[in-house]
């Protein structure tokens, strides 16, 4: 008897042991299985708090399980921070939430802060977006800014993507490889297409069919050096589960393929924005090359980059479609069927993605009939429009949600990288808001910021990318709080606080920069604009210049009790040349009109004063070297392999910022509030006209306004081209 009970007893031990030895097994795999599962989003959070990282333990669960959209929790267990999460990007959010949430990190395009504490706090938090999208990244931005990124700078922004929880990021570099083995396959010489890629910084319009060759050629470097880096972007990108959107034909085709092509109909349009550029060409969609080239083009670009399921094609960003007014409606619907059917055929399952700029800039073709007719013949699901210029626009509402499509939603904010300090906290989250409970907003997919510049108004960023999460629901007192004690790295003053609700009050309560289009002339601020009597008729800048100067003077006093590295300087320096330069508005406008009334006296004062204010702004813009024009410069002939060649992107590095190019309005979009520029470009303008205006009041003579401009105009092109 003692003896079966002894065989029972080992039976059940033995069966016990199996179950530990399988659990342990099973949970181990599991484990492993986890960890390799998470190592990109663990590579995030260890390149920004190092070894700490080894505290997070992270866990992807299927988002389907749970939710459509992403979603997140995170707890603190002892020494461990635990977060559970539907993807890597999910995780990289939460565990930045956390981090930024205690004050202990703070991600900005003008450096982190990183003060982890020696144990971690109490915490628990669940989260969830509506979203199942989050776009970034405008076509525009890899001219305005991301020219002469190297890997390790398009690391730390998909670092910074996929910590704000973007996953639908604009991919755009790179496709030059493409194009040229494409044109080359239909006979293109390299001559030729020497003379079609315009240059580096000018690549974005070339693209959408804007422009051919301007301040080209592209130098062969730019083909590999560029393919390389792409291929590093899209596996990073795709690793943390992100969707990168990539580059599809939408029509145009170089003036050689043209004219070897007699029997293809093919449209030659006019000239974009005003006039001055190169014609471009357009294939008509209907034409069996069509689709035979938009396949052929996805074929290659998935041969070096692999597949994708996102693909970017804009066939008449800012031109109006060439059909006629008899059969308008049809032969929009043919382009839309064909651009969906080519992107369908030759990545089956992927999706059509479309910016919804044109619909708002050209309200008066783009009406619901020819809205509706282009898109009539894509099925819902596979096409999605980025309504992404909702601080100018309201496209969404206009256009009826875009008839069933999938859309995304966003603004643009920043324009040309132009970067006065400006943003509207209040109104990005009344209108998400709004837009999550109007019954008629469609078929909402995404949510994000699609800037055409960036390094500027990062807390505008920080807030649009939490509101994807908190819904609008938290008051902006309580972010702004958490936000502030993470960026200055302790508990915020009563006075710091103050200081920055009188910013909202001020600057941070202008959703769209009005000067910067003012009189059809571009440049953020008067000073940035070529020079020109006009300037009188000026009603002035968006914003509250008193309350800005009011908290100017309280972030001052309150600075004193920082350390000098504190990201509080830097904040006084964009508020100190932001205010600045709105003082020189007013007092070129002054200018300006007492030496019209000949009253020398009080024009020559204003004038020294202006240069002395410009020179000033020059000087303390010394605390921010990135936002500087030598910085730009250098970065610019640093990615060159040869001094020919730094010289071609050095040119094109100065024109983008100054000239931009062409004989229509676009000068000075791109206007930059930058050390360097300040100095070395907006005042020497400024001041060779006004000496010139006051020759004409002492002289008495007509003062020749057109003449000056054109003198301007002439040193503007020297400067670009100067070394």
């Amino acid at each position: 008897m003692k003896r079966k009970n002894f065989k029972i007893k080992k039976c059940h031990s033995l069966k016990l042991v199996s179950l530990f030895i399988l659990s342990f097994f099973f949970g181990f795999t599991s484990y492993s299985q986890n960890k390799e599962k998470t190592k990109e989003a663990f590579a995030v959070i260890e390149r920004l708090i190092g070894n700490r990282a080894s505290d997070f333990e992270l866990s992807i669960i299927d988002k389907k399980q749970v939710n459509q959209s992403d979603w997140f929790e995170i707890e603190t267990t002892g020494s461990k921070v635990k977060i559970k999460a539907s993807s890597n990007t999910a995780i990289c959010y939460a565990a930045y939430h956390f981090l930024r949430d205690i004050g202990a990190v703070l991600v900005s395009w003008e450096g982190n802060r990183v003060g982890v504490p020696k144990s971690w706090p109490k915490y628990l938090k669940k989260g969830d977006t509506p979203f199942e999208y989050r776009e970034y990244l405008n076509a525009c931005t890899f001219g305005y800014t991301t020219p002469w990124w190297d890997w390790k700078r398009w690391e730390q922004e998909i670092d910074w993507m996929a910590m704000h929880g973007v996953n639908l990021p604009t991919a755009m570099e790179g496709q030059e490889a493409a194009w040229q083995q494409l044109w080359k396959e239909y006979g293109l010489t390299s001559n030729e297409l020497e003379a079609h890629f315009a240059g580096p910084a000018f690549l974005p319009w070339q693209r959408m069919g804007n422009i051919n060759s301007l301040q080209g050629p592209l130098p062969p470097e730019w083909f590999t050096k560029k393919e390389a880096l792409q291929k590093r972007i899209l596996a990073r990108m795709r690793a943390l589960d992100m969707h990168p959107v990539v580059p599809a034909f939408s029509g145009y085709v170089p003036k050689a393929f043209a004219q070897k092509h007699p029997e293809a109909k093919i449209t030659e349009l006019k000239s974009w924005s005003g006039g001055g550029f190169a014609s471009t060409f357009l294939l008509d969609s209907k034409d069996p090359l069509f689709k035979k080239l938009g396949k052929r083009f996805i074929e290659i670009y998935t041969s070096i980059y692999g597949a994708s399921n996102f693909y970017l094609a804009d066939s008449f960003n800012e031109i109006e479609p060439p059909v006629s007014q008899d059969t308008k409606y049809e032969e929009l619907s043919n382009y839309g069927s064909a651009i969906y059917e080519t992107i369908n055929e030759a990545a089956p399952g992927a999706v059509w993605v479309m910016q919804g700029w044109l619909f708002g800039d050209n309200k008066e073709f783009w009406t619901k009939e020819a809205t509706s007719a282009f898109l009539s013949k894509v099925p819902n699901d596979r096409l999605m429009v980025q309504d992404y210029a909702n601080d100018r626009y309201k496209v969404w509402e206009n256009q009826e949600a875009f008839y069933g499509k999938q859309w995304t939603y966003g603004y643009v904010h920043n324009y040309g990288g132009s970067n006065p300090v400006y943003g509207d906290l209040n109104f990005y989250k009344n209108e998400l808001t709004s837009l999550l409970k109007n019954p008629n907003k469609g078929n909402i997919v995404g949510y994000g910021a699609m800037p055409e510049g960036l390094n500027n108004n990062s807390i505008v960023y920080e807030y649009i990318y939490d509101l994807a999460w908190n819904k609008g629901q938290e008051p902006i007192e309580d972010w702004l709080q958490a936000y502030l004690h993470a960026r200055y790295a302790k508990k915020t003053s009563a006075g710091a606080f103050h200081a920055w609700q009188l910013l909202l009050e001020s600057v941070y309560n202008v959703k769209y920069w009005e000067t910067r289009w003012w009189n059809d002339s571009a440049g953020a601020y008067l000073l940035f604009k070529r020079p020109t009597q006009e300037i009188t008729e000026f009603k002035g800048n968006p914003g509250d210049k008193k309350k800005l100067k009011q908290a100017l003077d309280i972030l001052s006093k309150e600075a004193k009790g920082y350390d000098k590295k504190n990201f509080i300087y830097y904040d006084l320096i964009d508020l100190s040349r932001h205010y600045y330069s709105l003082c020189i508005d007013e007092d070129l406008i002054a200018c300006v009109k007492a030496y019209r009334d000949k009253d020398i006296t009080k024009a020559d004062q204003l004038f020294k004063k202006i240069q002395k204010q410009a020179l000033a702004i020059d000087n303390i813009m010394t605390g921010q070297p990135l936002n500087s024009l030598d910085n730009w410069v250098q970065s610019a002939a640093e990615y060159a392999s040869s001094p020919q060649v730094a010289q071609l992107y050095v040119k094109n590095a100065k024109t983008l910022i100054t000239l931009w190019g062409g004989e229509g309005h676009l000068n000075d979009y791109a206007s930059r509030s930058w050390k360097g520029m300040y100095r070395g470009f907006y005042w020497p303008r400024w001041k060779m006209f006004l000496q010139a205006l006051r020759e004409s009041a002492v002289d008495n003579t007509p003062f020749d306004e057109v003449k000056e401009r054109q003198v301007i105009k002439n040193w503007e092109i020297n400067w670009t081209e100067s070394k």
